[in-house]
């Protein structure tokens, strides 16, 4: 008897705590702030009110009714490009035209002796993510859609490559298909208009594996010679201590013709949209902020990437703010060298995909010259936030300017719920832009009917400084004193 009341007492206890965890679940923080104020180049960054619980407000998808579709900026129009797909996220158009999506969600990661509050947290973290319609099994497929008639719908839709383990991030150069699983960046041979990856692949360096922030995004550099890679933390704020977060958090560069990796951006929470700026050909990405500081903290964002550079997680947050909240000691001078990010894109927006505009994009005037970016949406903000395609201004010197501006919006509905999740932005070749949108298994296409092709974006010339005499003072000091010995005046 006494093993069964044991039993019976901690089925109670785990009940009560389950049920103490939803009752402040479903409180939490209400903004201060409108998501626009916590935008832009000035952000208003509230004093943090750290969180024992977090925010809880989840959009449930309910999908897209026939006929339905989001809401277009003024001037666009959008169309299924391809739908039907399993929780579609990244998408990568091929030199012909072709366009590969990544069937995908996040690998399985097993705790082989979880405690009482492991299994209370993977419960919690479980329901959560299956009303968000992120649970299920990953698709770990590569399809690719062709529009080979060329009237905006993919009448093509196969898979080429599967067997992956939760692939994201894909690039191709001269007949090599890179695809980045959660854990290991592989190159598959693959050449243009085939049907199938039918070569065994190559792996070209192991990452860190997914829990957390699962996701790897790659970015090829524009000289085709770098492989950048995308690795999120595991953890909020380290909370999980610092050894596990090695080889995360930050941006690796993989030189193709070397085979060798090193870091090249960290402190960098959630990095994922990668993309190369067409006025400087400086590297930018979109980040994953940390959470738990209330509503309107901290916000995601938008920001380059000079090599070397540091953006304080889990310590330091848009330069000047100290998460008093992490454990791990903070490395010496941090304060001195981490950068402020550029362009702040909201609270808890979920920043994913990014493309910057370019040569024969078909947007219009009004979306020439800046940065479009899915805000995959909130799960831990009241109101929620995000949900939407922004577009960032940049100026001519390449700089963003302003707010963000929707593209695509009226996913969220009044009655709390979500019709779809924009996750991924990409260029087809006919210039329209492509959304994947993962929990309704659509891509979009938007594009302005009347808008001419795009010029492109003039690159900012770069004025060396020009090219000083090295000389020795030692030698130019007794140069001018053997002058003033003999009597000679000094010019």
């Amino acid at each position: 008897m006494a093993i069964f009341r044991k039993i019976a007492i901690a089925l109670v206890v785990l009940v009560l705590v389950a049920g103490v965890a939803l009752f402040f679940l479903s409180r939490g923080d209400t903004a201060d702030l409108s998501v626009e104020e916590v935008t832009g180049t000035d952000p208003v960054l509230q004093e943090g009110d750290a969180q024992t619980v977090p925010t809880v407000q989840i959009a449930e998808p309910v999908g897209w009714a026939a006929g339905e579709a989001p809401t277009p900026a003024k001037g666009l129009e959008v169309v299924r490009f391809a739908e039907g797909l399993d929780h579609p996220r990244t998408l990568f158009t091929l030199p012909n035209g072709d366009v590969l999506v990544a069937l995908t969600r996040a690998p399985k990661v097993e705790n082989p002796d979880p405690g009482i509050l492991d299994v209370i947290k993977g419960w919690i973290a479980d329901t959560l993510l299956s009303k968000a319609g992120a649970t299920g099994e990953s698709p770990n497929q590569i399809v690719l859609l062709r529009d080979a008639d060329g009237n905006g719908s993919a009448e093509t839709k196969h898979v080429i490559l599967d067997g992956l383990a939760s692939p994201s991030g894909m690039a191709w150069k001269d007949g090599t298909l890179f695809v980045a699983n959660h854990n290991a960046v592989l190159a598959f041979p693959y050449a243009l208009g085939s049907d199938k990856v039918t070569g065994g692949p190559r792996k070209l360096m192991d990452l860190a594996p997914g829990g957390g922030h699962w996701m790897r995004n790659l970015e090829l550099s524009p000289d085709g010679t770098q492989l950048y890679v995308a690795v999120g933390s595991v953890s909020n704020i380290g909370e999980s201590g610092m050894k596990v977060e090695e080889g995360r958090a930050m941006i690796w560069e993989y030189d193709l013709a070397k085979g060798r990796a090193r870091q090249f951006g960290a402190g960098l929470r959630n990095p994922n949209g990668l993309d190369f700026s067409p006025w400087t050909g400086e590297l930018w990405t979109t980040v994953n902020e940390r959470d738990m500081l209330g509503s309107d903290l901290v916000p995601d964002y938008l920001t380059n990437v000079p090599v070397g550079a540091q953006y304080g997680w889990p310590w330091v947050y848009f330069k000047t703010n100290r998460d008093r909240r992490v454990d791990a000691p903070m490395p010496r001078f941090m304060m001195e060298y981490v950068r402020n990010p550029e362009y702040a894109l909201g609270p808890h927006v979920a920043a994913l995909g990014l493309v910057f505009s370019k040569e024969g994009d078909r947007m219009g005037e009004g979306f020439a010259s800046g940065a479009f970016i899915a805000r995959h949406g909130s799960w831990n903000r009241k109101p929620p936030s995000g949900y939407d395609v922004v577009f960032v201004d940049f100026d001519d010197l390449g700089n963003p300017v302003g707010k963000p501006v929707p593209v695509l919006s009226g996913f969220l509905n009044a009655d709390g719920t979500t019709r779809g999740r924009p996750t991924w932005v990409e260029w087809a070749s006919d210039g329209s832009l492509l959304v994947s949108d993962d929990t309704a298994g659509i891509i979009w296409r938007v594009r302005s009917p009347s808008a001419a092709p795009a010029k492109a974006i003039a690159r900012l010339a770069d004025d060396p400084l020009p090219p000083r005499q090295i000389t020795d003072p030692q030698a130019a000091f007794e140069a001018d004193y053997l002058r003033k010995q003999a009597g000679q005046k000094t010019n």
